[in-house]
């Protein structure tokens, strides 16, 4: 018997009550019955393992092993499959960025500049995945309220007389209202949006070549004209380095494979293969979508620049599809990015409350944000996430240029110092595997481009992060003779992720006063799946040895 449970001895014994013994209370007749199930019993507190203080008596000492322990026991449910993985991989978070932010991205640097930042983007998140904190929860909690402000917004390509606040209440209760049915609601949403947002992909790019090689309306043979007029960049190197900020909030959300996998089930098998496809999302639909828009709309076009980073009627692909005079097409389009960006948000929502209950189990915030109820949702912190959802009515006030303004702010640089500490903690992962005594054979999935992939990565988002301070400084196309409130309003409004990162990085350290973990001393034990025995993982490759020659290779792409 488990020890919170204390058996008691009775001291005296009561008869059972018979039929032919009349009870001292009664119903009075005509009083209605309820039923005995409870209407909200699935919200109660699910079945928990037990839980391990990671934080000391005194408030001010850190148990990293307490905290690895309460992860590892999580009480959220599997209950995603593959599929849903899978797509979540190929096209959970393609949204604003790509749709719409790429078109002010295209007016700032030229479409070779903007080609090339999605390039060494999707380099570095390849790189990345193959290989979370209070930072990755910040991120997404603002990333939520904006996208919703985007999806509002894209409302009003149509005219239609539609309250903002009205479009925002709306799709506010829509999405809170998929993240409290559940993961596997929110799985099977997931796997539908996706499923829209990559034909309406595949299908603009064959569109884009037909336009291109047969003409709009107004020319012939387009080709790469406006490559050689207006040019292929635009306020050269620093606009290049604008860009980039934009191409990382376009990849943003691809490692949510990884934070998935915690409620999928057998991720072992499943991860692999949605990882595998992060390289056809990059390839297909960012660099071959982008490399189409660059030569249908030149980066002079009026069009391009919207009211704000989030103005549908400032997207690319509704640009191009105006220009080509096809009726009728780019209400389709603005539709598909109506459904884009809700897509993005309801992921934002989903990586918000994982985080923040991530963060209540390892003691890194209150421990109520922990709470799991009996169908594996996190609901504090999915309340949590709703109440920060709210400052999406920000859009119908004053002050809706300041406030998008600073949201985006907030969240644009959060993504690249999220992709920086995944790629140190494979790193230091691959040398405490080493160092404890495990083979590589011995891991279920191995990164192809191993712990180089994860230091070209780290390497590569430090030097962006040195190219967007130096833009910060100095933007392109700024005055010389700005006032020196007018340069910090635009320091912090390109970099004001940094200071924060820092000072919740500090806070940590000082606080707890933990120490660096020796790679000796790194936990590789707690958590692991313990159905992946060597048997098992042997009985794997053996199954694979049997395969044909066709499965094999596309097992090994897909």
């Amino acid at each position: 018997m488990d020890d919170g449970f204390i058996k008691m001895e009775n001291t005296k014994t009561y008869t059972a009550s018979t039929s032919t013994v009349t009870p001292l209370l009664t119903r009075p007749k005509g009083v209605k019955s309820f039923p005995t199930t409870k209407a909200f019993d699935s919200f109660r507190s699910g079945p928990s393992h037990g839980h391990a203080p990671a934080i000391g008596e005194n408030g001010r000492s850190y148990n990293q092993k307490a905290a690895a322990w309460n992860t590892a026991n999580t009480i959220l449910v599997r209950r995603l499959k593959g599929r849903h993985l899978q797509m979540i991989a190929i096209g959970g978070s393609i949204g604003t960025g790509l749709f719409i932010g790429s078109g002010s991205a295209l007016a700032t640097g030229g479409p070779a500049s903007l080609l090339l930042a999605f390039i060494l983007i999707g380099a570095v998140l390849f790189c990345t995945v193959q290989a979370l904190g209070w930072n990755y929860a910040m991120q997404w909690a603002i990333t939520m309220p904006l996208e919703v402000m985007a999806a509002a917004i894209t409302l009003e390509y149509w005219n239609l007389n539609l309250p903002s606040w009205v479009a925002i209440t709306i799709f506010l209760i829509l999405i809170v209202g998929i993240n409290l049915c559940g993961v596997k609601v929110y799985g099977e949403a997931e796997y539908t949006f996706s499923i829209l947002k990559v034909a309406a992909v595949i299908g603009f790019i064959i569109l884009g070549v037909v336009i291109n090689c047969g003409g709009t309306q107004d020319s012939g043979y387009i080709g790469g004209k406006y490559w050689s007029n207006p040019g292929a960049f635009h306020n050269g190197f620093k606009g290049f380095c604008n860009i980039l900020v934009t191409a990382a909030f376009s990849f943003s959300g691809t490692e949510l494979v990884g934070l998935a996998a915690a409620e999928t089930h057998n991720p072992s098998k499943a991860l692999p293969t949605a990882i595998k496809q992060v390289f056809w999302r990059i390839a297909l639909f960012y660099i071959v979508s982008i490399t189409v828009v660059g030569l249908l709309v030149p980066y002079t076009d009026e069009r391009l620049i919207g009211r704000n980073n989030v103005d549908s009627k400032a997207s690319p692909f509704i640009i191009a599809i105006q220009s080509a005079g096809i009726q009728g097409l780019d209400s389709v389009m603005n539709a598909v990015v109506m459904i884009a960006v809700l897509s993005v948000a309801n992921s934002s929502m989903y990586g918000a409350t994982r985080t923040l209950q991530a963060l209540g189990e390892q003691g890194q915030a209150p421990r109520i944000f922990a709470y799991v109820d009996r169908k594996g949702r996190p609901m504090v912190a999915i309340g949590i996430s709703s109440a920060v959802g709210l400052l999406a009515y920000l859009y119908v006030s004053s002050i809706q240029g300041e406030a998008f303004t600073w949201l985006l702010a907030l969240s644009g640089l959060s993504s690249i110092f999220t992709w920086c500490s995944i790629c140190y903690a494979h790193i230091q992962f691959r040398k405490a595997w080493k160092e404890q005594g495990n083979l590589l054979s011995d891991l279920v999935y191995q990164s192809p481009i191993g712990e180089i992939g994860s230091w070209v990565g780290f390497s590569a988002l430090i030097a962006i992060l040195a190219a967007q301070f130096w833009v910060a400084i100095s933007p392109s196309g700024a005055s010389s003779d700005r006032t020196a409130g007018e340069q910090a309003v635009n320091f912090f409004e390109a970099y004001l992720a940094m200071p924060v990162v820092l000072l919740f990085y500090a806070y940590y350290k000082i606080w707890y006063r933990t120490k660096w973990v020796r790679v000796k001393d790194i936990d590789l034990q707690t958590g692991r799946n313990e159905f992946e025995t060597v048997h098992v993982r042997r009985q794997w490759k053996d199954d694979r040895s049997e395969w044909p020659r066709w499965k094999v290779l596309y097992k090994t792409l897909c």
